[in-house]
């Protein structure tokens, strides 16, 4: 019997999850997402100083900001990734943009453009946005520049649906970050099945499927294979390298979880969003509220981080 990861790349779009990019020749995924922390931890294996030497060495010559020789390298990671996946590419905005409409579409633009001058088009990246309503707005401005955008840190059908609404390419729901709070908050061990995730990525399917959205839904964000195996079907799943050896390795049968032809039945209620409804239900969701912002707070200090990374190398090399 082929393997699980086999099985599950015949019903479900595989998406790597890193910046490592000899994981990514291993498993042979279609697409591959990045974030700041992935890219952080990247940014130190001995086997891609190179990537480092290029933006430092770019940077020195071009007289550039930290900051410009940071989004040099994060370009470099993407470059080389674009060369791998025959699919897309997910590159992130800053962080510390997720409340602004307008520094998000700049900074979009800007990678946009830093791809095509690398000779990679729009129609291989995806803009990794979060999900806030600001987030949601820039987003639909970009989507009709031609931008595809992947909408991060999702932890409610509200965020999903203000993506959706905002005509975004993908919305990437995170299943473990979910399941963390649950598990913290009450002290509950759950299956496969019970996971507030899975249910969670589930509920956002079905409500897709019952009202045609055409956005993509990518689950993201796995503690464990079991949590990969209860969304078999979905759109797309971005898994770390580990938890695809795990699938790798498991021959077991994996039966098709998640499918648009019944996913419809029966159909969850409609939302209707403005931004002051969005705010209120999110407000009321306490998990979806205090996760988005923890990983807002997460990927700007790695950002700053690998800012900080290269100043010292910067420094060493001048």
């Amino acid at each position: 019997m082929p393997s699980k990861l086999d099985q599950l790349k015949a019903m479900t779009t595989v998406v790597a999850d890193t910046g490592d990019l000899d994981a990514i020749r291993s498993f042979k995924p279609v697409d591959a997402t990045t974030n700041p922390s992935l890219l952080l931890k990247a940014a130190q294996m001995p086997d891609y100083a190179s990537l480092v030497e290029e933006a430092i060495i770019w940077g020195l010559s071009h007289n550039s900001l930290t900051s410009e020789i940071a989004d040099r390298l994060v370009i470099n990671f993407g470059v080389e990734i674009s060369g791998i996946v025959p699919g897309r590419v997910s590159t992130e905005v800053d962080a510390d943009l997720s409340f602004d409409v307008e520094g998000t579409v700049a900074k979009a633009r800007s990678i946009i453009a830093a791809y095509d001058k690398r000779g990679v088009g729009r129609e291989r990246i995806l803009i990794k946005i979060a999900a806030t309503w600001e987030g949601a707005q820039a987003a639909k401005i970009l989507q009709a520049e031609g931008v595809d955008c992947n909408m991060t840190l999702i932890f409610s059908l509200a965020q999903a649906v203000a993506c959706a609404d905002a005509g975004a390419f993908l919305v990437s729901p995170f299943v473990g970050r979910i399941l963390d709070w649950h598990i913290k908050a009450e002290g509950k061990t759950y299956t496969a099945e019970s996971d507030p995730g899975v249910l969670s990525v589930r509920q956002i399917y079905n409500y897709y499927k019952a009202y045609g959205v055409q956005t993509v839904v990518m689950g993201a964000s796995f503690r464990n294979t079991g949590e990969i195996e209860a969304l078999a079907g979905c759109d797309r799943l971005t898994i770390s390298p580990q938890l695809l050896d795990e699938l790798a390795k498991d021959s077991g049968d994996l039966p098709r979880r998640l499918d648009p032809q019944t996913a419809a039945a029966p159909a969850p209620a409609r939302l209707s969003l403005d931004e002051k409804t969005f705010r209120f239900i999110l407000n009321e969701d306490a998990m979806a509220t205090e996760k988005l912002a923890e990983g807002i707070r997460v990927f700007a200090r790695d950002l700053r981080l690998l800012r900080e990374l290269v100043s010292k190398r910067l420094q060493a090399a001048a």
